[in-house]
């Protein structure tokens, strides 16, 4: 069966300075991207799906697909503002993508199959991976009657955060280890996460780490329909993937298990938090969970 890893990189890192998906962190010049392909591929995925802009199309092939062809099936689809259901247009000062929901809608032609979706510029480890495959290997299911089962890998609040900023994070509600929902909040610091602050540190957060069958997709045409006909207008608005997921399951369409992980999430917001990156990747290479150079399993 072929598992395909959908990987979200149409984002220029607005906050961080540059389009950090290309930038090296690693002892040998590996990407943070990079790490998540070599996981992947150990745990079973077969195909990669690059979800970027028309605009920085030809380096992304250059400088990271290329890395990658004769390893795994490699292929791209496009995130563009002006593609939209029934060939709505935007509004005309809508500069930036509709987000991390809009950029899967723009994927669905070439999901045929179970898939993971990830964002690419998020470390979440090589045990992250391997509870996504077995996940959707267990339940490969295409669209079927009842709701579409869905995973999520989830990560703990205080874990997730920046020291040189603050951070939006999908903070979710549970019901024994099925998500309920998800509550985007933005501008989390450190100084507000810890014993009598606004958040606790324990909370479940969502990392944009997805598992779904095909079934998941018709459903999130039809959420990217209302979102635009209730907020198209907003130049600013975004319809985060987390959040028309959670809609799914408020309205029963589909049920969301969370995965425990042992993995540990980083990732670089931004360009001070790179040294901490570097850091943490040198020690797991020490420690023997990746080869000095990437490249074998």
């Amino acid at each position: 069966m072929r598992l395909t890893l959908v990987i979200l990189a149409a984002g220029m890192g607005s906050r961080y300075g540059g389009l950090k998906q290309l930038d090296a962190v690693g002892p040998s010049g590996e990407t943070v991207l990079d790490y998540a392909v070599f996981d992947a591929c150990r745990a079973g995925f077969t195909r990669v799906l690059f979800v970027i802009r028309r605009d920085f199309a030809d380096q992304f092939r250059a400088q990271i697909g290329a890395r990658y062809a004769g390893v795994l099936e490699v292929d791209y689809a496009f995130q563009a503002v002006t593609d939209l259901p029934d060939g709505r247009v935007p509004p005309a000062d809508r500069a930036r993508p509709w987000g991390t929901g809009h950029a899967l809608w723009c994927a669905r032609a070439q999901l045929d199959g179970p898939f993971a979706v990830i964002n690419a510029d998020d470390f979440y480890g090589r045990d992250s991976f391997v509870q996504l495959a077995r996940f959707l290997a267990a339940d490969p299911g295409a669209v079927a009657p009842g709701p579409a089962r869905c995973a999520m890998v989830g990560f703990h609040l205080a874990k997730t955060l920046s020291e040189h900023g603050t951070v939006s994070r999908g903070v979710c509600e549970l019901e024994g280890r099925r998500l309920t929902r998800v509550t985007e909040h933005t501008g989390i610091a450190v100084a507000e996460v810890g014993e009598g602050r606004r958040y606790s540190g324990e909370e479940v957060v969502s990392l944009n780490c997805w598992g779904f069958s095909p079934a998941v997709l018709p459903l999130l045409d039809r959420r990217l329909r209302v979102f635009l006909a209730e907020r198209g207008s907003d130049v600013k608005a975004e319809f985060y993937l987390p959040e028309a997921i959670s809609g799914m399951v408020s309205a029963g369409e589909a049920t969301v298990d969370v995965l425990e992980t042992t993995s540990s999430w980083f990732g670089v917001t931004y360009r001070e938090d790179r040294a901490a990156v570097e850091s943490a990747l040198r020690a797991l290479v020490a420690a023997g969970e990746y080869p000095d150079k990437l490249g074998s399993k």
